[in-house]
């Protein structure tokens, strides 16, 4: 599987994390900068932050990707509306939470969030 990566870097110990949850191995992890300027419209910076993960359409429409969405709240929903139109479907997402009581701050790996199976089960509460 491939990570897309647009956080933080992820530690060894959150990498073998999400290989446990997804059951899969990680072949390749793609460190993509999410910076934004928040002066200038987001879309087009979006695009291209996507653009940035090198894949080719038919990569993201056939390759095993799990994405760790940038923390920025409005970012993270338009990157995934982007992907959701390349991939054809919503990306397998990360969620990491904060270690408590850890010194100095440190995050674990929470979840893998399956967006599309949310999707899918929210489309039965119309």
């Amino acid at each position: 599987m491939i990570l897309l990566n647009f956080s933080h870097p992820l530690t060894p110990d959150q990498l073998a994390q999400v290989e446990t949850l997804a059951g899969r191995k990680i072949e390749r992890v793609v460190e993509v900068p999410s910076q934004i300027d928040t002066q200038q419209p987001l879309a087009p910076q979006i695009v291209a932050m996507a653009d940035a993960a090198g894949l080719t359409p038919v990569q993201w429409q056939t390759e095993p990707l799990l994405v760790n969405p940038p923390s920025l709240n409005y970012s993270a929903a338009l990157l995934i509306a982007e992907l959701h139109g390349r991939m054809g479907y919503f990306p397998p997402c990360v969620r990491l939470r904060p270690v408590k009581d850890a010194l100095p701050p440190r995050f674990e790996v929470a979840e893998i969030m399956n967006l599309q199976a949310a999707r899918d089960a929210a489309r039965t509460r119309r």
